[in-house]
């Protein structure tokens, strides 16, 4: 490419048509909580019909999604299969339900590390390949588990696998999003997220299926788990980097060392967002509360509790994740038009109110309240990917997004022992030999309590809507390569931002 001898000239100022929030790197406290209220009121942006916003997306953009989707979902349907199959585990191995449940935390304790590892790598050499060496890690240890003999080899394989899926999620984040249009980010943000949900739904259809029903017990589960991760590789081969990777490592090519630069981008991404970087910790620590809290100890109380059957628990949790995977992808669109934080603080609200159904009815009606209690949670989730998007810096978007969620879940990995803890003040008349405690009582009050913390964190933090995924307008770039490599880059009198994806208002504030 020919280069050009005129320089970076910088982001562009946003139309003054619109009420915009300009980034400063030095506010004052006061100054800066005086706009905690100001800057909440929603943007009321144009409502745009979904199906329109889907349509914008173009076919390379719908199967970056599509790729990221199916190996989200699938991460958490590995993820499952030992929930699922807890007392079978135990049987085989001589051990106690307690003792397995010891594969489930190594896998929340070990993810932060895989964040760490996968997002440095994702960040620095694409997208491309980190995300396909995760699923062939997920194929060889989902087919270790189902293979393994003894209690230590099970306890491996599931500290490995916690490595390779704490990688995952935020190059998920990144290849389903920073090529997608502005306008559709919001929506394509929840539908993303309620792939969790949605591989729990089929975990749960497939243990039904697969676990006790040959002479192998629960091995099938595992061993059927290891296919899909082989097409999930193939699709993501037959597709490039995205876009937003590719022009920011043209601009580390067009420096004098690629490492160097990226080494750059590092210490000015620590040295002016360091204090963003912690709130985005403790803001998932909330979330991943709030999802652990209200789900967790779900199913022992409706079956010690309320004396719900197998079938009926099963009923209800399949709602329960339904109403998730709506209210993710219903409140994800709802954020675009009226903001990130105000979506977020308005349904956690909800989801408060509806706790005395959600923990108190005693029938199976409350699957209806489940339904909206879960819609409420995981609509709040809806949001994240997209907000932690936003609030990253851009040449650590990956390490950023999956290493605050991975902290923040290894921070709530504790929650169902909270609420066991808790749950002991408040014994209930046992059932036979049968312990029983009132964890209906203890789920309402150890939500509220969540749901208050992520409303405050969320009304104190800042939001980035419609912030621009182009290297050209990210200035800690400009900072670490140099306002000149950028310059010479870009075609002869295209000024930074004048791309179409650049012409819609910014919702901008910063720390």
């Amino acid at each position: 490419m020919e280069k050009k001898s005129h320089s970076y000239e910088g982001p562009r100022t946003p139309p003054t048509t619109t009420t915009t929030y300009e980034p400063r790197e030095k506010m004052s406290i006061g100054c800066y909580l005086s706009t905690r209220v100001s800057t909440l009121k929603p943007p009321m942006h144009k409502a745009e019909n979904p199906f329109k916003l889907l349509a914008m997306l173009n076919f390379q953009q719908w199967m970056f999604f599509l790729v990221a989707f199916i190996a989200w979902t699938w991460d958490a349907f590995d993820f499952f299969t030992v929930s699922l199959t807890v007392s079978d585990l135990a049987e085989t191995f001589g051990k106690t339900n307690k003792d397995i449940t010891w594969g489930i935390t190594l896998v929340l304790m070990l993810r932060s590390v895989g964040s760490i590892a996968f997002g440095i790598a994702a960040d620095r050499y694409g997208r491309k390949w980190p995300f396909i060496v995760n699923n062939i890690l997920f194929i060889i240890l989902e087919l270790g588990t189902g293979f393994c003999q003894t209690y230590n080899q099970f306890l491996a394989c599931r500290a490995l696998f916690g490595i390779a899926m704490g990688g995952l999620y935020g190059n998920a984040a990144a290849t389903a999003i920073e090529d997608c249009p502005e306008a559709a980010r919001g929506i394509i943000s929840g539908m993303l997220q309620q792939g969790y949900a949605f591989g729990y739904l089929l975990a749960t259809a497939f243990a039904r299926g697969l676990v006790n029903t040959t002479s192998h017990g629960w091995r099938p589960l595992f061993w059927f788990g290891a296919g899909p991760p082989v097409l999930i590789i193939a699709f993501r081969l037959c597709l490039p980097e995205t876009k937003a990777y590719r022009e920011r490592q043209r601009v580390r090519e067009a420096g004098a060392n690629i490492s160097g630069t990226f080494i750059k981008e590092g210490k000015v991404a620590l040295k002016k967002h360091w204090l963003l970087l912690t709130y985005m910790v403790l803001l998932m620590a909330g979330f991943n509360f709030m999802s652990h809290g209200s789900q967790d100890l779900y199913p022992t109380m409706l079956t010690n509790q309320y004396n719900f059957g197998p079938n009926a628990v099963t009923v209800t949790q399949v709602v329960a994740n339904l109403g998730a995977m709506t209210g993710g992808t219903v409140i994800g669109y709802c954020s675009q038009i009226f903001g990130r934080r105000f979506s977020i603080i308005f349904i956690s609200i909800i989801g408060g109110a509806l706790l005395y159904p959600y923990t108190f009815v005693k029938t199976e009606s409350i699957m209806a309240a489940a339904f909206f209690e879960q819609f409420c949670v995981q609509g709040a989730w809806g949001v994240i990917p997209i907000h932690l998007m936003e609030l990253s810096p851009g040449s650590f978007r990956t390490f950023v997004v999956g290493t605050s969620y991975q902290l923040g879940n290894l921070v709530s990995s504790a929650s169902s022992t909270i609420e066991a803890t808790i749950g002991e003040r408040f014994p209930l008349p046992p059932k036979g030999k049968t312990l029983r405690y009132d964890y209906g009582k203890v789920i309402c009050i150890f939500m509220g309590c969540v749901f208050a913390y992520t409303i405050f964190l969320t009304f104190m933090g800042p939001e980035y809507l419609k912030r621009s995924f182009d290297v050209e307008n990210d200035e800690d770039m400009v900072e670490a390569a140099g306002p000149d490599v950028l310059g010479h880059l870009r075609p002869h009198g295209e000024r930074a931002g004048s791309s179409e994806d650049q012409k819609s208002e910014v919702h901008h504030e910063n720390v």
